[in-house]
């Protein structure tokens, strides 16, 4: 059980960095993008193994702690989003159900493919919806500044 744990963590943590490294994103950023998808894949792989949610369900609140994790470090390391976000996103691409429905179309087995398809489809819109919602809340909430500011004016506003 720990094995199988540790094997996750280690894969998706070296996968991550090797599309990093892969994409040319400079060298300083290969660790916090290995953390960034090792937290979307551990998500993923909790709710899917351990509260038994269907895979595209899972793949969405992956997608969630990946962009939130990458808006966050974005503001952080002031640099773009993309740094993370490509390299962290991508152990929950839906790539073993695509080449699978490619596989059962050209073996002529159709409702094999159809339903891998129809699976690596609903994944993809999964986390194209996590990356809207979390893309579309506006930058200055991941700054410190933004909320010290908020609370300096509440204060203002109650004396």
């Amino acid at each position: 059980m720990i094995q199988t744990i540790l094997l996750h963590i280690f894969g998706s943590f070296v996968g991550t960095v090797a599309f990093a490294v892969l994409f040319n994103v400079p060298k300083r950023f290969y660790l916090c993008c290995g953390l960034t998808g090792t937290a979307g894949w551990m998500i993923y792989l909790t709710l899917t193994a351990g509260y038994d949610l269907s895979p595209a369900l899972a793949s969405f609140f992956g997608t969630l702690a990946v962009v939130l994790i990458s808006r966050i470090l974005t503001v952080r390391m002031k640099c773009p989003i993309t740094i993370f976000l490509i390299s962290g996103i991508i152990p929950l691409v839906p790539g073993a159900g695509v080449y699978f429905t490619a596989y059962y179309l050209v073996t002529n087995r159709m409702a094999l493919a159809g339903q891998r398809g129809m699976e690596a489809l609903k994944i993809a819109f999964a986390i194209v919806l996590g990356i809207v919602l979390i893309v579309s809340i506006p930058r200055e909430f991941f700054q410190i500044r933004y909320w010290r500011q908020r609370k300096a004016l509440k204060r203002r506003g109650k004396a």
